[in-house]
């Protein structure tokens, strides 16, 4: 069994520290899972060697925390943030476009970014697209080598974030740091989710 499929029991320093990094990226707008939890250990006073949750275990608090204190904020948040990014998947649609990240999981909150993967022979492609219907966007800066440009626009309901990979890396399957595979959902598969 694959290392992030076991349920590992958390022990009280790893337990803390995955409520208060849930806690953080809930109410700060954090994205980043390792400064989340860096953060949420410095204030539970304890050092960065302590053994840190894995991601999934935080995932796991942000969805209970989510649930607990957002509920029904929280649920009509993510509708409206699915369905501006199912508007971006048909707009966007001769890219071959993908929902993935924390919009699509369902983890999405106030501050987070919609997160489309595209595939172009190049991002000057999607650069012009964009440009020849008059939508702003700025360059941010790609996190990973197989990444050939991420564009970040604006909508009426979050900034998104438009990764750019070379066709040839479609069937690629991307993973999380910790080894689980990347969820992604076309543009069919997102409209099945939001009629459930």
């Amino acid at each position: 069994m694959p290392r992030h499929d076991r349920a590992r029991p958390l022990n009280g320093a790893r337990a803390a520290i995955a409520s208060a990094a849930a806690r953080l990226m809930a109410e700060d707008g954090i994205t980043d899972y390792h400064l989340a939890k860096r953060k949420a250990a410095r204030q539970l006073g304890l050092t960065e060697h302590v053994g840190f949750p894995d991601n999934a275990e935080v995932e796991a608090e942000l969805r209970a925390y989510r649930s607990l204190y957002q509920g029904e904020d929280h649920e009509e948040q993510l509708l409206a943030l699915r369905h501006t990014a199912l508007e971006l998947l048909d707009l966007l649609a001769d890219f071959r476009p993908y929902l993935t990240g924390s919009v699509l999981e369902g983890t999405a909150g106030e501050h987070s970014s919609i997160d489309i993967l595209l595939f172009a022979d190049s991002a000057k492609e999607v650069e012009i697209f964009l440009l020849n219907r008059g939508i702003d966007f700025v360059h941010a800066e790609a996190r990973h080598e197989r990444v050939e440009a991420v564009l970040v626009m604006e909508t009426d309901t979050a900034s998104a974030n438009l990764i750019v990979l070379p066709p040839q890396q479609e069937r690629v399957s991307l993973k999380y740091r910790d080894g689980r595979p990347r969820e992604r959902a076309r543009a069919d598969a997102l409209r099945a989710l939001l009629s459930e």
